[in-house]
This record gives structure tokens, C-alpha cells and sequence, in this order.
């Protein structure tokens, strides 16, 4: 007979650090206009883009704090079956986009200007640039703390991380400019912050289509899960093992185990079962034993 039934999952890793993401995001926010006004003042390609960084920032936190909210939303349709936990990875994904997208126009702006003559203000660079470190780093000590435990958190971290970098560069362009008077720093630090964000962009994006295309979870050898669930007593053969990740700290799995004709099914269930989660991290697996004398797996062909 067969039976329905639900596992509860507790807060995700993402819903947890939502208070990180709000304060964060109205630090950020607040200080984006400032950036930007004295950006278009003093003519400083840096200051403009870190600006244009710091809009992404916003948009990215803005994001990640609407899919903290979505992924805890109950559904109420009956067809979200693995709930809407994604929206925090498509959160992370437009963080990836944004970044990507501010490190080409960055760069774009820094080539076109080589060779051209400039008019750079150092002064609004090194006090606005040093409010926006001082801005930064607050919201990345808040953010650090979840970033190990959610990817939509660590992508808004991230974006902090590089707008960090950006808000360094803006004060080295500033005193580079002022020690000088040669514009080209601006161009140069600029160059330097596009080049930094995209790096970090495609190492984020990398995670992301990794989660998205449903890969083994880092860290985790699915040779290692299936040789460690069949030498389980009781188990003679594991097939049709499934890895992968729903969102940041949900792992979950899928498996066939083939036991011996007189194991007793319920206990082969509930050691599999302990063995991932106490071994693996995987709270929510779906384990189907069969006994060695039943036929019909082979007919999947996928």
C-alpha cells in the first residue's frame, strides 16, 4: 500500500539571513545617489563606476530579498511540489548578469578613453570614495556571515566584495590623479575594478549553472554515496542514484536499493536514510528498496 506524505524543511539557509540583506540593502541604496551625483561632478570615470556597481548592488539585494521572500511563501497551488526555493538561485543568477554587465560597460568607457584628454576633480574621488569603503565594509561584515551558507546571499556578498574593490580603486585613482595630474590613473583603475567584478562574476555564475543544471553538490562523489549506501547490511546493489542541490543547504537525493531477499526493508530504509543526512548533509532523500527478485527498473531509459 502506498501513502502520502510530506517532510517538513525547516528555514533555509537564505530566510535566515534576511535581516542581513535588508539592513545591507538600505545602506547601499542610500549612498548609491550620493556616489552618483558627485560621480557626474567631478568627471571621474571611477567614481561612475563603482556608482554603476553600486546600482547593481542595489538591484542585487533588492533581488535577493524578494527571493528569501518567495522561497518562504507557502504554495498554494498544490504544484510547486519542491516549493519555490529556486527563486533564491535566479536571484544569484541576476547578480551574476549585473555584474557581468557593469564590468563590460567599464571597461568599454576605460578603452574608450585612452588616448583622450579628461577633466578629473580628485578631491570628491578620495572623500566619496572613502564613505563608500566605510558603507561597503559595513554591509560586508553583515553579509560575510551568510555567505557561506547561501549562494543568494553570497552572490549579493560578492557584488559588496567588488564594490569594496571599486571604493579602493576610486581612493587610489583620486591620490594617483591628485600626486600626478595625470587623468589616465582614473582610466586605469577603472580598467582594474571592470576587470576585477567580471572575475568574480564568472566564478559566482559558475556555481549558479552548476546548482541550475542540478550537478552533484559540491563536495559530494556520487561514487562515494553509491559504494557507501551498498556496502549498507542488507543492500546488494544501489542504481538510479540522483545528486543535487534544490537551493543553498537543501541537498537532495534519489536512489534505488536493491536488497537481499530476506533483509528487512524497513531497517535498509532507515540506515540509507540516517546515512545520508549524518554523512552527506542530505535532509530530503527519496529511497525506493527492492528486492533482488523484482524486475521492471531496466525498462527506464534515462
Amino acid at each position: 500500500m502506498g501513502h502520502n506524505h510530506s517532510h517538513s524543511v525547516g528555514p533555509n539557509a537564505g530566510g535566515r539571513h534576511r535581516w542581513r540583506l535588508a539592513v545591507s540593502f538600505a545602506l547601499v541604496g542610500s549612498f548609491f545617489f550620493v556616489e552618483l551625483a558627485y560621480g557626474l561632478i567631478s568627471g571621474s570615470l571611477a567614481l561612475l563606476s563603482d556608482a554603476g556597481h553600486m546600482a547593481a548592488d542595489v538591484v542585487a539585494l533588492g533581488a535577493a530579498l524578494v527571493a528569501t521572500r518567495i522561497a518562504t511563501r507557502p504554495d498554494t497551488t498544490g504544484r510547486r511540489t519542491y516549493g519555490s526555493y529556486r527563486a533564491e538561485v535566479f536571484a544569484s543568477l541576476l547578480s551574476v548578469l549585473l555584474m557581468m554587465g557593469v564590468a563590460v560597460y567599464v571597461v568599454f568607457e576605460a578603452v574608450r578613453r585612452i588616448g583622450a584628454t579628461a577633466e578629473v576633480s580628485s578631491g570628491p574621488m578620495l572623500v566619496v570614495g572613502a564613505i563608500g569603503l566605510a558603507v561597503n565594509v559595513v554591509a560586508l561584515l553583515l553579509l560575510r556571515a551568510g555567505a557561506a551558507e547561501s549562494l543568494n546571499v553570497k552572490g549579493a556578498y560578492l557584488e559588496v566584495v567588488a564594490d569594496t574593490a571599486g571604493s579602493v580603486g576610486v581612493i587610489a585613482a583620486g591620490w594617483l590623479v591628485a600626486a600626478t595630474g595625470q587623468a589616465v590613473w582614473d582610466t586605469v583603475i577603472a580598467l582594474a575594478i571592470g576587470l576585477f567584478v567580471a572575475v568574480r562574476a564568472i566564478a559566482l555564475g559558475r556555481e549558479v549553472f552548476a546548482v541550475l543544471g542540478q550537478h552533484a553538490p559540491s563536495g559530494m562523489d556520487p561514487v562515494a554515496v553509491s559504494g557507501d549506501l551498498a556496502d549498507l547490511d542488507g543492500v546488494d546493489q544501489v542504481h538510479d542514484l540522483h545528486l543535487w542541490t534544490l537551493t543553498s543547504g537543501m541537498n537532495v537525493a534519489t536512489a534505488h536499493l536493491v536488497t537481499a531477499d530476506q533483509a528487512d526493508g524497513h531497517s535498509v530504509l532507515d540506515e540509507a536514510r540516517d546515512l545520508l543526512r549524518d554523512r552527506y548533509g542530505v535532509a530530503h532523500a527519496t529511497l525506493q528498496v527492492e528486492p533482488a527478485s523484482h524486475t521492471g527498473c531496466d525498462r527506464v531509459g534515462w
